[in-house]
């Protein structure tokens, strides 16, 4: 036994001797090193830092400098930001981008139904009603902006023509300075619906039947499942929806760039914060200022999106 033993014994530490470099060699593999992590994440990295890196920091110091008319920047300190935080045309700009992206999340609980309709189980012509509602995803703002004008036009407008039908008085909706803001804000909701619902509809889709089935068995009606069960479980989406809504709906342009105009009599109850970049930048050709506004933007979008998500932590549900 004792022999048997011993030999057992030599055995095992020959195979251990044995495995013991190969074990050595495999943790030496070259395939093995950091720098292969890097040669994937460089081409990405390098152009996060290309993109949107330099740009910011480029826009931060040339906030800093004043624009010559023939070129060149002098440097100014913060010059431009206590011009910025004088100018009276800057407390209508964050007032008018505030009720615009406050009128925008109101497509977020719109989108919300028309996904849960959407999602009715045996409804006819789904895709079809899918492919409906996200034309206006790509469609092009320029022609967005051409048929909303028609549309809302106060002497041949469609609007106008519609409601005349039932005894009400139309207006002028874009140069109404009481209206031509909303008037905007319904133009964006309905642009950025079709988006909202296919990110909706994934998310109820991947919501397990079993709960539903539960549901059912507790005898729970549908207006109960949809607000105790659907929406905590959407909650997700609806945050993520909610994040990029704020975001998109704060650097509002192009909308009020093309169905409105730089002499339109409702431009001051319309003017947003990128309009406002906009007018110091390409027709006061006054970059440093211009500069100014954009970094104040870039802070009040981080400041938003920090407060979402702490928010979040509140009514967002991820089991």
């Amino acid at each position: 036994m004792t022999a048997v033993a011993s030999r057992t014994h030599a055995s095992t530490e020959r195979m251990s001797e044995a495995t013991s470099p190969g074990i050595r060699r495999r943790r030496r593999n070259p395939g093995a090193s950091p720098w292969w992590a890097l040669v994937f994440i460089g081409p990405t990295a390098l152009g996060i830092a290309v993109f949107y890196l330099w740009p910011t920091v480029r826009t931060l110091i040339i906030s800093f400098t004043r624009s010559g008319p023939f070129g060149g920047a002098e440097w100014v300190g913060i010059e431009n930001y206590a011009r910025l935080f004088q100018d009276p045309e800057l407390i209508g700009a964050l007032r008018n981008t505030a009720i615009y992206t406050v009128i925008a999340l109101i497509g977020i609980p719109l989108a919300v139904g028309i996904a849960a309709l959407l999602n009715t189980t045996g409804l006819r012509g789904r895709s079809a009603y899918r492919t409906l509602y996200f034309i206006p995803v790509v469609t092009m703002p320029a022609a967005i902006a051409l048929v909303w004008r028609m549309i809302y036009n106060g002497d041949y407008g469609v609007l106008n023509a519609a409601l005349g039908t039932v005894g009400i008085d139309g207006r002028s909706w874009l140069t109404d300075p009481n209206t031509a803001l909303v008037a905007i804000a319904v133009v964006g909701i309905w642009a950025g619906l079709g988006t909202n619902i296919v990110i909706f509809l994934a998310g109820l889709q991947s919501i397990p039947d079993t709960i539903m089935e539960a549901a059912d068995l507790d005898g729970a009606g549908p207006v109960r499942k949809f607000f105790s069960i659907t929406i905590p479980l959407l909650s997700p989406s609806i945050f993520f929806v909610s994040v990029i809504s704020v975001i998109g709906a704060l650097q509002v342009f192009d909308l009020i760039y093309m169905m409105l105009g730089r002499s339109n009599p409702a431009m001051p109850n319309t003017r947003t914060v990128v309009y406002l970049f906009y007018e110091a930048g390409f027709l006061d050709n006054d970059r440093g200022y211009a500069a100014a506004v954009a970094f104040l933007l870039l802070v009040i979008i981080l400041l938003l999106t920090v407060v979402q998500f702490r928010l979040q932590k509140k009514w967002v549900h991820y089991e």
